[in-house]
């Protein structure tokens, strides 16, 4: 190697300096300008976290309630400044409770470490990557093409492709986390835009319910579990209820008299019936991704059918859940070859780079909180400023609890407001003397009401970032499916899921 051409020459003397003595380029420091980048609204953000934190430990008192409550409202405070201002990211600032909890004496290391892996977080993690392998086989493609051409009409019915449109991003949000299902789904939907001259997008998120049913879990380990079934015979109808509602809400907004005639040109059926064929038949892999999908359906729905029928979770002793099905029919994917290249199976571990653990560290931190919540005695203490719920009639709890839900929801992510809100709710119920869950119920649900602004869910951002959205679209549409959402909630509640969840009689 030939020293003379480099522009900085290492010498093979020993007594030579590894780092020059005089620095060639010329660095002027400014204490005007160090001090200028540190005050940045983002450094701010970032105190403001432990700041808060300090400012309750050493100035707030609690009436009646132990060190521990006050350290949990400190570390609350402390999470959700990090989680509302995102000065940390999100999956870090979820990371939190594992260091916090153990140093202000709210729970030990391994406690709080738990909370991040249980059925729950494992089930959501089996259906990442079956998302991930219906995204890999562009299944949502053919699936796009399949929709338009079955629900576009000839001539073309706008309110009918919507209704195509509406009805499988619901089928495919029932199975999956919605973030994966919206990630699934934008392109079937933009795919469609793009033929057009001109575009709301709502989620609700599977992940509320999923916390939800961890903490019955937890916080009533001797009642009945919320199975696959029972959530499934309560939240279908009421779902379809907000369907057609959303559906009908659109068509009133958005499919004026004539538009089916304007847009014809553009959704011509025999240049779709080509991009069809052009996909060819559905290969070897498509068959089993589908059929694996399939598999896992059917498993969550027959583990546990009803008292006379256990369903064959009960050949396990109940030791299996949901979350045991999920990972178990997503490792298959790992096993099963794809027959196109010889030794390649379905999914390989690279294929999945894309797993959003950002969400996963989220829900852990949901089941983390809340445990602190419970364990450090603040429930109590916070249950005391939602006392007015105590004396409201009782067919007005459901939309009261939903309305305050669905209201704080669209400023902090829907999981950051289900942790909190249930918890309390809980406490709330056993004062007021009613079932648990005739609260926990409608403070799920509403913290999935997040329709007005992008923000809202991370499903809403997905929507957003296509730029078919405009803002007043999210608040026009959002505040009418909201009103409808929370009025078809306070009408089930008290009827369906009395019989359902058997909130009219007691729990253990």
């Amino acid at each position: 190697m030939n020293g003379d051409h480099m522009a900085n020459p290492i010498s093979d003397d020993p007594k030579t300096p590894l780092l020059p003595l005089h620095d060639p380029i010329q660095r002027t420091t400014s204490f005007h300008f160090t001090l200028k980048s540190f005050l940045t609204p983002n450094n701010f953000y970032i105190l403001l976290g432990p700041l808060l934190c300090t400012i309750i430990c050493l100035c707030v008192k609690l009436d009646d309630a132990s060190v521990t409550s006050r350290n949990m409202l400190a570390i609350l405070c402390w999470v959700f400044a990090w989680w509302l201002t995102e000065a940390v990211p999100m999956p870090v600032t979820s990371m939190t409770p594992l260091f916090l909890f153990p140093l202000f004496g709210i729970s030990s290391a391994d406690n709080v470490a738990r909370s991040y892996m249980d059925d729950v977080i494992t089930l959501v993690l089996g259906s990442f990557i079956l998302a991930l392998a219906v995204e890999h086989y562009n299944i949502h493609r053919r699936l796009a093409l399949n929709i338009t051409l079955l629900f576009c009409g000839d001539p073309l019915n706008p309110p009918l492709l919507l209704l195509g449109i509406c009805t499988t991003t619901a089928f495919v949000s029932m199975w999956m986390h919605n973030v994966a299902a919206a990630v699934m789904m934008m392109p079937v939907a933009t795919g469609i835009l793009q033929r057009l001259p001109m575009g709301p997008t709502q989620s609700n998120d599977v992940g509320v319910n999923l916390i939800l049913v961890g903490m019955w879990k937890s916080y009533f380990p001797e009642a009945d579990p919320i199975s696959f079934n029972t959530w499934f015979f309560f939240g279908f109808p009421l779902a379809l209820v907000i369907f057609f509602a959303l559906w009908g809400i659109l068509c009133l907004l958005y499919c004026s008299r004539g538009l089916g005639q304007a847009l014809s040109p553009f959704l011509d059926k025999v240049h779709l019936k080509t991009e069809l064929e052009m996909l060819g038949p559905m290969a070897f892999a498509e068959k089993m991704v589908l059929t694996v999908f399939g598999m896992l359906i059917a498993l969550w729905m027959t583990r546990s059918i009803t008292d006379d029928i256990p369903g064959w979770g009960a050949l396990f002793n109940g030791r299996a859940g949901d979350g045991t099905v999920s990972v178990m029919m997503a490792t298959s994917l790992f096993i099963i070859p794809n027959k196109k290249r010889k030794g390649e199976k379905l999914m390989d571990w690279n294929d999945c780079k894309k797993l959003p653990w950002n969400i996963i560290l989220l829900l852990g931190a949901g089941f983390a909180i809340a445990d602190g919540v419970r364990s450090s005695g603040l429930a109590e203490v916070l249950t005391k400023a939602l006392d007015f719920l105590e004396e409201a009639p009782f067919l007005a709890i459901a939309p009261l609890v939903c309305l305050i839900s669905s209201s704080i929801t669209e400023f902090t992510s829907n999981n950051a407001t289900t942790t909190l809100l249930i918890p309390l709710l809980i406490q709330i119920a056993k004062t007021m003397h009613v079932h648990p869950l005739l609260l926990m119920v409608p403070g799920a649900i509403g913290a999935q009401l997040a329709f007005l602004l992008p923000t809202g869910t991370p499903s809403n951002i997905v929507g957003f970032t296509t730029r078919h959205i405009e803002i007043k679209d999210m608040i026009k549409t959002g505040l009418s499916l909201k009103i409808a959402s929370i009025a078809a909630l306070s009408f089930l509640m008290p009827t369906l899921g009395a019989y359902v969840f058997g909130t009219n009689r007691g729990v253990q």
